[in-house]
Formats: structure tokens, C-alpha cells, sequence
């Protein structure tokens, strides 16, 4: 089975070491059962529109602004020039600033998985000896990356031989704990504790997929199963009406890289 298609790519940094590469969802929910709005009575699809919340009319493509409320129907207008102006670097380049130790980021801190692999042979040397020096280390690198026109705070994972891009909350979406478990009781019955503990030997299990699979896709699918072979296909009628490729960079030696980083020099000046 083909690897789906990357819809980011970009580079790989590290001081002077530079590596093309590429990223895509780790996760999917696209073999989901999804449904559309139809009318009952043609069968065709439904579309959704836009219209002016006080006159009811619909507003042309060219008209729709972005507004930040700063009172009660009061609003800014923020153009797309004016948003475009805060574009970074992060927009193609994954540069690791800070690497830190892995089991000191929280579970709840880590929101999205992506895979990170190079996206040329040339990046190969590079790619693999910032992830193997990850594992030897125990550590995690710390970037940041324009996702959806948002900048993100991300965490760069090893993962067998390529890489897991975690999306990281912001500090403002995570919650204290302390709040939700400060009226539970700190330690539980000493005379029920070798029970429980008996009842979770009795019902280990070795982990499987099969343990998260979804009964109710299942029944979707049956259902839709039925339908399909009950009933003649209805064709409606038709409505009237990629990503970037990633820039060569010039991948200087991957040696000389290295060093010049550690001594803090730039490419092609030589020592006073």
C-alpha cells in the first residue's frame, strides 16, 4: 500500500545542518462513515452559503473579512495582507532550537502526530544522524511551525527510523489538575487494594488494535451493505458551477556542518 501524499514539505534544521523532508498526518479518520445533506426530493446535495447576519443577503466571495470582536457587534477588520505580513520562517523550515529530556513533557502537553521523513536521498545522512542522536541522548527537539496560518510549538519524537512531529498545546488550553482531583481521596482502603490487584492480573491482556475498534462504523457499514444491494444506484447531478514542492536548499558537508556548529562559525569563513 502506497504511503499517502505529504501536505507539508520543508526543511529539517539543525545549527548548519540542513536536510530536506517531508510530513503527513500520523493519524487518519478518512475511512469513516460520512454522510451528506441532501433534498429528500431530487436527491441532490445541499450547499451551504453565506449571508449577512442582519440584511439575510448572500455576501460574494470578495466580501468575507476576518474580524476580531473587541466589543459587542463591535469588530476589526484584519486583511489578508496584514496576516500574511506575520508569516515566519517556520512556515518551511522545522529549525530545532532547544532539545530537552522526553519524560519531562506532560501527555497532555503532545495534541497531533505527524510523520517526518526526508523527502530527498541527498537529506538521508542528515535526517538519520539528528534522529540517532535523539535516541542516544533520550531527548526530544523543540521547534516551532506554521500550521494553518498558526505558528505551533512542536516536539520532535525518534520513531524507528524516521521521526513523529507532535503538535503542542498552548499554555493557555491546559488545564491544572489540581483543580479536578484535589477533593479525591489521596490513598485508597489497604484491605481492597489485593483485590483490585488480583482483578487486574485476572484480566491482562497483551495490548492489539482490536481493542479500539469502532462497533459503531461496523453497523454503519452493514447498514449502508443492505441499502446498497437493496436499491439502484441514484445519480445527482452534477453542480454547476497542492502542496508547494519543496526548494533545494544547498546541503553543505554533513561533517563540516557539524563542527562548524559546535565552534560557532558560518559556512565559508575560516578561523581569525
Amino acid at each position: 500500500m502506497a504511503p499517502p501524499r505529504s501536505y507539508w514539505k520543508g526543511y529539517l534544521k539543525l545549527s548548519l545542518v540542513t536536510c530536506p523532508v517531508s510530513m503527513m498526518p500520523a493519524t487518519s479518520e478518512s475511512e469513516k462513515v460520512r454522510f451528506h445533506t441532501l433534498n429528500r426530493k431530487t436527491n441532490h446535495r445541499i450547499v451551504s452559503k453565506y449571508v449577512d447576519s442582519v440584511t439575510g443577503k448572500d455576501v460574494d466571495d470578495d466580501d468575507e473579512a476576518k474580524g476580531y470582536e473587541r466589543g459587542e457587534n463591535d469588530f476589526l477588520v484584519i486583511e489578508d495582507e496584514e496576516l500574511k505580513s506575520v508569516a515566519l520562517e517556520s512556515v518551511r523550515t522545522i529549525d530545532i532550537e532547544k532539545f530537552v529530556p522526553r519524560d519531562s513533557i506532560e501527555w497532555i502537553w503532545l495534541e497531533k502526530p505527524h510523520y517526518l521523513s526526508p523527502s530527498d536521498e541527498v537529506g538521508h545522512e542528515a535526517f538519520s544522524v539528528i534522529r540517532d542522536a535523539m535516541v542516544a541522548e533520550k531527548v526530544v527537539g523543540i521547534s516551532r511551525l506554521v500550521i494553518g496560518r498558526r505558528e505551533r510549538a512542536v516536539m520532535l519524537e525518534p520513531c524507528g527510523r524516521g521521526i513523529v512531529v507532535w503538535t503542542l498545546r498552548y499554555g493557555d488550553e491546559v488545564r491544572k489538575e489540581e483543580a479536578y482531583f484535589e477533593d479525591i481521596d489521596e490513598k485508597a482502603a489497604p484491605e481492597m487494594l489485593p483485590l483490585i490487584v488480583k482483578l487486574i492480573e485476572q484480566q491482562r491482556k497483551p495490548w492489539t488494535t482490536n481493542m479500539v475498534r469502532d462497533p459503531v462504523q461496523e453497523k454503519l457499514l452493514e447498514i449502508i451493505e443492505k441499502k446498497r444491494k437493496a436499491t439502484k444506484p441514484v445519480k445527482a447531478a452534477k453542480p454547476k458551477g497542492g502542496a508547494e514542492p519543496a526548494e533545494r536548499g544547498n546541503i553543505i558537508d554533513l561533517m563540516s556542518a557539524l563542527k562548524q556548529s559546535l565552534e560557532g562559525k558560518k559556512p565559508g569563513r575560516k578561523a581569525s
